[in-house]
């Protein structure tokens, strides 16, 4: 008997090794090949069944969804998609191996379409900017010369900016956009410079979140709506938007990874989105003139203080209009070119409009025809001016 019972316990001990060696190299795999016939194997399924839910629920939440479809290849999101080719986006876990006991290794993720993939976090934003390179060993670093005279860049004449040359200074770089990827910008952006706006006749961070709520609330009657804010900047109206836990979804968006940071920063400070019951909250780095949103996706969508550094301006209205749902709305601040006449006076009917500064809005007229030929209906599209350079733009699609 006891010749019997050392025998059955060796073969044990190796059935259980051999289990526990199958489950560390494939739990997806070996959960299949499962045969349930004693209790033991039981709760070993329930192991793997658990340890799976834990994954794929945290994919869901990165998206804030409530449902349980979670198709193969990782969860789709319902917004997102590829910046190029406009395919639904795939949210994949970077972390390898399963998540024993709930514990994972942070929320990573990539974010895949059939041509390309992208990375991102929970923690910090998506970059749906630019895909991973991954015959790319390193990223190319500048040096300090190069990134200080990029960013005096829109503020050097044009006639000058050759002499620039030397550092790196070419055609690719777009003062109006690329301004705001200094981090000294960034840092500077809600401590004077936002302020200094009110000479123009803006109405105030309080008083615009107001305006544009109120317009936008006739199109938010959906549960799962979503809110758009985009060129965020520092997230002056991201965290007021989220921080109003009304919204299904917000989304931050902005171009530049400096300013992203530190939306992520002063949100943490308002314990963002920790504290929220309803709203989900993302930061997304993107490029307006190609928003990696899908067709007619989100409800409204805001941008304060934005267009004027806008290169691409039709591209960015059209795409605007493409990604908002039949009846979404569009509020937006933006100013007149009397404001920026000092920075733009040195330019002339020769200068790229990707080398000036700011744009220039000479009228509301302009305004108007820009968006009306970018498919907003001309009777649903009003523009008034507050102060000497403020315009507010409301349109409905």
């Amino acid at each position: 008997n006891t010749i019997i019972m050392n025998i059955l316990l060796i073969t044990l001990f190796f059935q259980l090794t051999h289990w526990s060696a199958a489950f560390v190299k494939s739990p997806v795999a070996y959960n299949k090949q499962l045969v349930i016939s004693s209790p033991l194997r039981i709760a070993t399924n329930n192991v793997v069944e658990d340890e799976l839910a834990v994954r794929k629920k945290e994919l869901l939440n990165l998206l804030g969804r409530n449902n349980d479809s979670l198709e193969e290849g990782g969860v789709v999101d319902p917004v997102l998609c590829d910046p190029v080719t406009k395919e639904p986006l795939r949210i994949v876990s970077k972390i390898s191996g399963p998540i024993l006991f709930g514990e994972s290794k942070g929320k990573l993720v990539e974010m895949q379409s059939s041509s390309n993939k992208y990375s991102g976090s929970s923690e910090t934003f998506f970059n749906l900017l630019n895909p991973i390179d991954e015959s790319e060993s390193a990223a190319e670093n500048q040096s300090l010369l190069q990134q200080a005279s990029r960013q005096l860049s829109p503020f050097i004449p044009p006639p000058l900016r050759s002499v620039l040359s030397f550092a790196g200074i070419d055609e690719s770089y777009i003062p109006m956009r690329d301004l705001f990827t200094s981090p000294t910008v960034s840092y500077a952006y809600e401590r004077g410079w936002r302020q200094g706006f009110a000479q123009a006749g803006f109405p105030g961070a309080e008083r615009e979140f107001v305006m544009a709520t109120e317009y936008f609330a006739p199109a938010l009657q959906d549960e799962d709506n979503v809110v758009v804010d985009m060129s965020c900047a520092t997230g002056l109206f991201t965290r007021r938007f989220a921080a109003k836990d009304a919204y299904a979804r917000v989304l931050g968006c902005d171009y530049s990874e400096s300013m992203l940071t530190e939306c992520r920063r002063r949100l943490k400070e308002q314990n963002l989105p920790e504290s929220l019951k309803k709203t989900h909250l993302d930061l997304v780095q993107l490029d307006v003139g190609q928003i990696p949103m899908k067709d007619s996706s989100i409800d409204v969508l805001h941008a304060g203080a934005a267009m004027h550094c806008w290169p691409d301006l039709d591209g960015a209205i059209s795409e605007i209009h493409r990604v908002l749902k039949p009846g979404g709305r569009y509020f937006a601040t933006t100013f007149l070119s009397t404001y920026f006449s000092t920075l733009n006076r040195n330019n002339d009917e020769s200068t790229p409009v990707t080398q000036m500064a700011f744009q220039n809005f000479e009228s509301t007229d302009r305004l108007k025809e820009l968006l009306v030929r970018n498919g907003f209906d001309s009777d649903k599209t009003f523009l008034e001016v507050l102060g000497n350079a403020c315009v507010v733009i409301r349109c409905e699609k």
